[in-house]
């Protein structure tokens, strides 16, 4: 597996790279956002561990131009805050995951492992040419291209993952912890607070351009599709 470390702590770059390392991981550090780009056009990563605060160009600045090229590659975000407003903006700007300094090596190796994985499987599940239907919601699952009402309507891989989920259940209830367990597994300590950011995202993108309320919520339950 190949990561891209992207922190200008030359001690914490450092311990991340040997503790990579040691779990058989090639890593790869840079220490500037503007570096970091042009590195991340020219080469593929299986994760990126990015900080936020960073010379050149900020982590959520360089998370949000990465995405609008590449939309599947999993990446963390290492913050010194704990603000959720943080943690908001960072989902916002196409991060999968979130980590708070100081943390435990083995907690990131964790989360490094858990995100490739989930998509790496997600990946062979859509080797085949398959779309599926939703009202005006089309998936080309192949690619993980979105559609409604013929617009391309860009995602990011939880958003995507999330989406997907509530269109093979046919309009029946989805709870949060099936959703947190499926796209963030049991060892993630992602709580039913992260779902709901993301929900929220994703219905800024998939209802709120098209004047549709298609992702509905059942209090004390979960969420289902209305379409």
């Amino acid at each position: 597996m190949k990561i891209l470390i992207i922190e200008d702590d030359p001690t914490l770059s450092k311990n991340i790279k040997e503790a990579l390392k040691a779990e058989k991981m090639n890593a790869e550090v840079v220490y500037d956002g503007l570096l970091a780009e042009r590195i991340l056009k020219k080469d593929r990563f299986d994760c990126i561990v990015m900080d936020i605060n960073m010379p050149g160009k900020n982590g959520f600045d360089l998370c949000k131009s990465f995405r609008e090229y590449n939309s599947a590659t999993p990446i963390i975000m290492l913050t010194a805050f704990s603000e959720l407003e943080d943690k908001v903006k960072g989902f916002d700007c196409g991060a999968d995951d979130y980590l708070t300094k100081p943390f435990y090596m083995r907690e990131l190796i964790i989360r490094i492992n858990s995100l490739i994985k989930r998509f790496m499987h997600s990946g062979d599940k859509n080797s085949g040419n398959n779309s599926l239907i939703a009202g005006d919601i089309t998936v080309n699952d192949s690619q993980r291209k979105v559609l409604r009402q013929g617009k391309e309507i860009s995602l990011t891989p939880r958003e995507y993952q999330i989406l997907m989920r509530l269109i093979k259940n046919r309009g029946e209830i989805v709870s949060k912890d099936e959703l947190i367990e499926e796209i963030w597994g049991k060892s993630f300590g992602a709580n039913t607070n992260t779902i709901e950011v993301y929900v929220n995202f994703l219905r800024k993108k998939i209802d709120k351009p098209f004047d549709k309320n298609s992702i509905k919520t059942k209090v004390g339950y979960g969420y289902y599709l209305d379409l």
